[in-house]
């Protein structure tokens, strides 16, 4: 159903132009994606991974058009969704797809109570209007665990997790197909978490909707996803199937991944933590971007850059796996 092909996002962060000029500082460029594939099936849900700054949320960002690729494309059943929403057809692809956000305090509008806030869509897109939108809106809200007497409420008056269920309940407006999740429970407490992440299994069970899930939490992960990605400095370096993933990682930083997290069943593993640092993202090494911190990496890892290759079943980009000396 989604397919992203390619996909590559740089941002300018140089300085002003005169201020270069004076300075004689060259201009400065971010590659936050750098040529990402994926597919995610009808129904299914990939979840992506990684430190901070690895590109997860650009690609999020890319999948529903809030950004223009500079090279490659994302497509939705067919239709490349950047071309299409540039075109008459663009307003009824955005009703299949939509995004949740990963500060529900900052994503809804503090001056607009909740009636307007979940109304947005359905009068933006004219799929209902006075009592029939109020009616919707009242069906939304209990369908995510809230009621009625909610609607004259303003999101400050909620708290973390009703705010995420305010936003859920916005991003159903339109009856999506595809939802874009960008951590909706990194800012929540634990308990609410679990609320929240019961309430979108369900709501996929129910409606057949399609995620792509971002979190920098393996656990969550671990429950809520059928595929993952892991990403690497703007990179997908491995996606596999979750019991497979978390069974046998293959790829160096994988590992290194799940060998931080603490052992909480006291199996008596060793806990290893990630070693080093995300290099620059203005200077990227050469070759492998992961090879400065990889214990497999040779003089091939730091001199080429891996593609990605399906391999026993996985797609994994790594010279040390393609050569068997993992």
């Amino acid at each position: 159903m989604i397919e992203a092909r390619g996909l590559v996002k740089r941002f300018d962060i140089s300085a002003p132009w005169l201020e270069r000029l004076l300075s004689r500082r060259p201009a400065q460029v971010v590659h936050a994606v750098d040529g990402v594939s994926l597919k995610i099936a009808r129904g299914r849900t990939l979840a992506l991974v990684g430190e901070s700054g690895c590109g997860k949320s650009t690609i999020a960002r890319l999948m529903v058009g809030l950004h223009r690729p500079d090279a490659g494309s994302a497509w939705l059943d067919g239709q490349d969704i950047h071309a299409t929403l540039a075109g008459p057809q663009g307003m009824a692809l955005r009703r299949r797809m939509q995004m949740i956000f990963q500060d529900p305090y900052a994503s809804l509008n503090p001056r607009w109570r909740v009636a307007e806030i979940v109304a947005e869509p359905l009068l933006e897109h004219g799929l209902a209007h006075g009592a029939d939108a109020q009616a919707r809106v009242v069906e939304l809200l209990r369908g995510v665990g809230l009621n009625a007497d909610d609607l004259r409420k303003f999101p400050h008056q909620f708290s973390g997790g009703q705010r995420q269920r305010v936003s859920i309940a916005r991003a159903l407006a339109t009856d999506p197909e595809f939802l874009v999740c960008d951590e909706p429970t990194s800012a929540l407490d634990v308990s609410v978490q679990a609320q929240v992440l019961n309430l979108m299994v369900d709501l996929q069970a129910a409606r057949g909707l399609t995620y792509l899930f971002i979190s920098h939490n393996l656990a969550v992960v671990r429950y809520v996803a059928d595929d993952v990605g892991v990403m690497y400095l703007g990179r997908i370096v491995e996606i596999a199937p979750k019991a497979m993933l978390f069974a046998m990682p293959r790829h160096p930083y994988t590992r290194m991944l799940l060998g931080a997290v603490p052992d909480l069943r006291m199996s008596g593993r060793a806990r290893t933590p990630v070693q080093g640092e995300v290099p620059d993202p203005l200077s990227p090494p050469p070759g492998c971007s992961f090879h400065p911190r990889c214990p497999l990496a040779d003089a091939r890892c730091r001199s080429e850059r891996p593609e990605v290759k399906q391999i026993q079943g996985i797609a994994i980009a790594c010279h040390a796996v393609e050569e068997g000396r993992d």
